[in-house]
């Protein structure tokens, strides 16, 4: 009797276990195949392909090798999407009883995923739901479901091109993806993470969906961005020869209702460089910014745009316009009496460069200009003031061959700027300055024009007039006063002050007076002055 039990209690626990393991030799999990390629191609409207199919009972799911979805053909004959091994959940009961197949999730391994956007700004990814045949151009207003609990991607990658094609794409590697009550036809919440080139990361929450049935690149979504350790240029997303780098993390919120994308958020940047020939700046800035783009237009407006250092900013505001998926930009600068001593890191960012060893310390810049163009040639047009601040670490009269001996100049390693400003015009084939106009206490006005190279060498011609006797000794304020005052119709540029070149670079600047031009070109009118002035008594 007792052996009898044992016997049936042993039935009852192996016979299950013995069953469980037989069916998936009395199921064929190969006859589902059709009807998953069926539904998936008739969902996406793109042909979907699997590969062997193999049941897991314990696991719940059918596994599938070789998943391929198709590119639209007028972006190539390429794949759009493939995966090594497509993990099919469903529900076992009604697929072994009833051969009923009702999917519950798919999760897809290291797919490799490729996005093209054309010159028009059409995607690849744009006609999924609606079909891809040229001949068939009437678009539906609704796509048929495939609703399922769950969709996770493992470790994918995800490649960007635009066409023509770049040299860099951008690449987003150990892609993972999961989205939660997935359907097509109505919105779903999803989370995103990758890598970047450069050691960035990159994560996206937020809701998406239903998605448009006409153009699945025009679903709305309402997403928040976090990156860190951003390097644009590596990641593909600047040009290098727009002379642009900085290494970023960025918090962002982006909404899009179909027609236009509106974002906003926050960059804080790192060796931060802006202009092609700029230095890093030497510590972190911050950059906010308000942007709305038109996906129709492909075009957008920057409503602010704004450089934080400090206790200020600087605002840039405009439009721009992709063409050939380069952007074309119409920006405009202001900057009002901000203080020269929050500047410092932003004005080296933006190729601004002082003597070596010199500082500004005080004072404040007023700044208005354009800037239109592409990253990579672009035109900057304005005007700046800089007002009562303070070359620190640099002696300018000293500098000043031909000048300094003969006027008995001294101002140490310190030279007061009441007023600085000039118009100035930005290209990539250099720079040039005009309306010049300084006065510096020590050495007077200074009024003029020149021109940078872009491998930053100065060519600048000054006429300087002394005003005050600060830093001259009497003989040489009173000869240079007389040399000022001259005046000879033929030579006005003689007549206003003491000629003066800038060459060499900003950085290592030649500053040369030409006092015996004056003399020579004024000789007659000067031998008389210097008569009256240390003539002999009578």
């Amino acid at each position: 009797m007792k052996k009898s039990v044992k016997v049936g209690l042993s039935a009852v626990v192996v016979l299950p276990i013995v069953v469980a393991a037989a069916i998936p030799f009395f199921v064929n999990a190969n006859t589902f195949r059709p009807t998953i390629e069926s539904r998936l191609s008739t969902a996406l409207s793109r042909k979907v392909t699997l590969g062997d199919l193999s049941l897991s009972l314990t696991k719940g799911r059918l596994e599938a090798n070789d998943l391929a979805i198709a590119e639209d053909p007028k972006f190539g004959q390429m794949p759009f999407f493939t995966a090594k091994r497509l993990h099919i959940g469903v529900q076992m009961k009604p697929l072994i009883f009833h051969r009923e197949l009702l999917i519950r999730s798919f999760e897809v391994d290291a797919p490799q995923i490729h996005l093209v956007r054309a010159e028009d700004g059409t995607w690849n990814f744009s006609t999924v739901g609606h079909g891809t045949d040229s001949l068939n151009t009437k678009r539906p207003t609704s796509l048929p479901d495939l609703p399922v609990d769950r969709i996770i991607i493992k470790d994918g990658n995800a490649k960007i091109e635009t066409l023509p094609l770049p040299k860099n794409p951008q690449v987003y590697d150990h892609l993972n993806v999961r989205l939660e009550h997935f359907s097509l036809a109505q919105a779903f919440p999803f989370t995103v993470s990758a890598s970047l080139p450069g050691d960035g990361k990159v994560e996206v929450s937020g809701t998406v969906g239903p998605i448009n049935p006409q153009d699945a690149a025009l679903t709305t979504f309402n997403t928040q961005v976090k990156i860190q350790h951003l390097n644009p240029v590596v990641a593909g997303y600047v040009d290098p020869a727009a002379g642009i780098s900085m290494i970023a993390d960025l918090d962002a919120h982006i909404v899009s209702d179909g027609m236009n994308v509106t974002g906003d958020g926050k960059v804080h940047a790192e060796q931060l460089i802006l202009l092609k020939g700029g230095k890093a700046a030497p510590y972190p800035l911050d950059v906010s910014y308000q942007v709305v783009h038109s996906l129709n237009s492909n075009s957008g407006q920057v409503s602010d745009l704004a450089f934080q250092t400090g206790a200020i900013a600087i605002h840039i505001k405009g439009n721009y316009q992709f063409a050939a998926n380069a952007p074309i930009f119409d920006l405009k600068l202001l900057a009002q009496s901000v203080p020269l001593n929050d500047l410092q890191a932003l004005m080296s960012a933006v190729g601004v460069k002082l003597p070596n060893g010199a500082t500004l310390k005080g004072g404040t810049l007023s700044a208005n200009f354009t800037i239109k163009g592409s990253p990579i040639d672009n035109v900057i047009v304005g005007s700046y003031e800089i007002k009562n601040t303070t070359l620190v670490g640099y002696d300018i009269a000293s500098k000043i061959a031909g000048i300094a001996a003969m006027g008995g100049i001294k101002t140490g390693d310190t030279a007061v700027i009441d007023v600085s400003r000039a118009d100035v015009r930005i290209t990539k084939a250099g720079s040039e300055s005009t309306k010049i106009y300084s006065v510096l206490p020590a050495l007077g006005v200074s009024t003029g024009s020149g021109t940078v190279s872009p491998s930053g060498q100065l060519n600048f011609h000054l006429i300087s007039k002394v005003t005050s006797t600060k830093g001259l000794n009497k003989v040489g304020v009173n000869l240079l006063t007389k040399l000022n005052s001259t005046s000879d119709a033929a030579k006005p540029s003689n007549a206003s002050g003491v000629p003066i070149t800038i060459t060499g670079t900003a950085e290592e600047p030649v500053i040369t007076a030409d006092v015996n031009g004056v003399m020579k070109g004024n000789a007659a009118t000067i031998k008389k002055k210097i008569s009256k002035l240390f003539g002999k008594k009578k």
